[in-house]
């Protein structure tokens, strides 16, 4: 056959291939109703209807994991009492792998498919039901129709006895209440509910319509919210030039316990504990997390590494730029509620003094260079265990130290006329105002270099694909400011191993690489009985009766056997880091440092 015969073959193939999927696929808005007749048992009813379904059969999968949150979930193991159906006549379903199932029907039918979801897991990448409330995560509730994603649907809650509140970002039906649509599965995917009697708080930032759910009890100041969150709304608005959104929505959980946050295209849901706003300290750290997920608003849920989309819902989706993703988003967080007033200069920079030491003090920082700590965030980040401080790097933590030396050295680099906003800036009007296509590394390291003018290769070969020392002394000093480590003279006594008592069982949680634990055989799970013939009550106290260079002897139970262990003690080797002013600072120096800061 000739290459052109060739050619023309395998278009029609491809031709006929794409017009039979299409032809299978359904034509209408996808209906979805959300009932909950066993809240307090923690179910959700889910009836998914779908109209003329041209084809014989039809697959219908549940995503595995929720976008913003890089770990393999398994949502569809939540799933029970799958059953679809033609009118009364049930269907022939079989399930083809741990999320997908497969239709049998006729053509031009309307296939209605239910199944029940046991959501009791509150966290901002779960779903919850009980009495009281339900808060839905789309990914981890609505199946999709495989190569349908890009339908619209409706969404009709059907409440619990009692519940009178639903609050989302999706649209509203005008004529029904407990009507809702989404434009396609992504976005529908990516709007989270809360529903039951939660408190609203409407209120107006950057001329957009906002709403605060508040579910669970606390006491706050209505007023001092809105007035905050405007503050954080309009700083980072103003950063960027626009707002992308209609409307935003945050769903706030107060909680006895846990803390965290994730975005989504037009809200985001926040965890806190709900004293959190009579502690001036905790309300500045619930601030820095509102500052931070509405960041993402620009930084991930449009300006988005090229891997990011469109999603792939059966899947890691694999990228390498969480450090920007991300570490940026942290990095930004701390600065907005400085820029904002809601801190000082002092405790900001003991915020990044903190960070640093975060890092530094982290073995793993050694190891893991931070462009694989994005890449390997599925399988290592969210998957900790007790080596991984010796092993990994947090992409949040190193990459907003990396914002920071980089936002530096654009304004040391252009005489404080331009920094890491101006970068922000240019890639979202490149990567999102003018494209739908997510950016890649070189896209990034080519508008730095529009920005400050300057090379930045020597910096991502050394920072973010190695693992070499940080020159914090070059960079701080940028804006006049030495980095000082308040233990540099320490000669305590060290071990290297945490440990908990249990049960009056002294155990040891984990070994710190390099130590002197890790170097004499000291392991995890271990029990220390005794130090040099002394039980142990207080290890830290006896351990500090000792000198650095000491050899003890522990008496230990591993996996019930007795033995001793001679342990040579080492040098304290974890760092406390403050940020100090130098003397008779330049003209420059101190230029870049009140850009930085926003400092008078």
């Amino acid at each position: 056959m000739s290459c052109s015969k060739i050619k023309t073959t395998l278009f029609l193939l491809l031709i006929m291939t794409a017009h039979s999927v299409y032809a299978n696929m359904p034509q209408s808005p996808i209906s979805y109703t959300l009932s909950f007749p066993e809240a307090q048992a923690h179910y959700v009813n889910v009836t998914m209807q779908i109209e003329n379904v041209a084809g014989e059969e039809l697959l219908v999968k549940m995503p595995v994991w929720a976008p913003g949150s890089y770990l393999i979930r398994e949502f569809s193991r939540h799933v029970e009492a799958f059953e679809a159906k033609v009118g009364n006549a049930i269907l022939q379903v079989e399930k083809t792998s741990k999320n997908a199932w497969k239709i049998k029907s006729k053509p031009n039918s309307i296939i209605t498919i239910t199944y029940k979801v046991y959501a009791y897991e509150l966290t901002v990448r779960t779903s919850f039901v009980d009495a009281s409330h339900a808060y839905l995560n789309g990914s981890s509730i609505f199946m999709y129709v495989d190569g349908a994603q890009e339908l619209p649907s409706t969404i009709t809650i059907e409440p619990y006895t009692g519940w009178q509140q639903i609050s989302t970002a999706l649209e509203r039906s005008t004529t029904n209440k407990l009507m809702f649509s989404a434009p396609n599965y992504d976005v529908l995917a990516d709007s989270p509910f809360e529903i039951g009697n939660h408190a609203v708080v409407d209120f107006v930032a950057a001329d957009i319509p906002h709403s605060i759910a508040m579910y669970g009890q606390a006491t706050y100041d209505k007023e001092r919210l809105i007035k905050d969150f405007t503050k954080i709304i309009e700083e980072e608005t103003a950063m960027f030039g626009e707002n992308p959104c209609k409307n935003y929505t945050f769903i706030v959980h107060n909680v006895a316990n846990g803390g965290g946050g994730l975005e989504h295209l037009n809200s985001t849901t926040l965890q806190t504990s709900r004293f959190t706003y009579q502690d001036e300290t905790a309300y500045a750290g619930f601030l820095s997390l509102v500052a931070h997920e509405y960041f993402h608003l620009w930084n991930v849920k449009r300006l988005r590494p090229i891997e990011l989309g469109p999603f792939n819902y059966d899947e890691e989706n694999y990228t390498s730029l969480l450090w920007i993703a991300e570490g940026f988003t942290a990095y930004y967080d701390e600065l907005f509620v400085r820029r904002t007033n809601f801190n000082t200069v002092e405790k900001y920079l003991n915020t990044v003094a903190g960070n640093i030491g975060t890092v530094e003090n982290s073995p793993g920082n050694k190891v893991q260079p931070l462009s694989e700590a994005s890449l390997d965030a599925w399988i290592k980040y969210y998957r900790r265990n007790e080596n991984s401080r010796n092993a990994t790097i947090s992409y949040y933590d190193k990459g907003s130290i990396i914002a920071t030396l980089i936002d530096l050295r654009i304004m040391d680099a252009t005489k404080a006329k331009k920094s890491l906003d101006d970068v922000m800036k240019l890639m979202y009007d490149r990567h999102y105002k003018n494209t739908t296509k997510g950016y890649t590394e070189a896209d990034f390291i080519k508008a730095l270099e529009e920005v400050s003018g300057v090379k930045w290769d020597a910096f991502f070969a050394s920072y973010i694909h190695g693992t070499q020392a940080i020159d914090y002394a070059t960079y701080f000093a940028y804006a006049g400011l030495k980095l000082v480590n308040k233990d540099a003279d320490s000669k305590e006594p060290y071990l290297g191993a945490q440990t908990t008592v249990t049960n009056g069982k002294t155990l040891v949680t984990a070994v710190v690489r390099g130590s002197a634990a890790w170097n004499d055989g000291l392991n995890v799970n271990d029990e220390i009985i005794a130090v040099d013939n002394f039980r142990v009550d207080d290890l830290s106290k006896l351990i500090n009766m000792k000198k650095s260079g000491d050899v003890i002897k522990l008496l230990i139970s591993r996996d019930g056997v007795i033995q001793t262990l001679s342990v040579t003690l080492g040098t304290i080797s974890n760092a406390r880091y403050k940020l100090e002013k130098v003397e008779n600072a330049t003209a420059q120096q101190n230029a870049v440092y009140k850009k930085w800061l926003k400092a008078e």
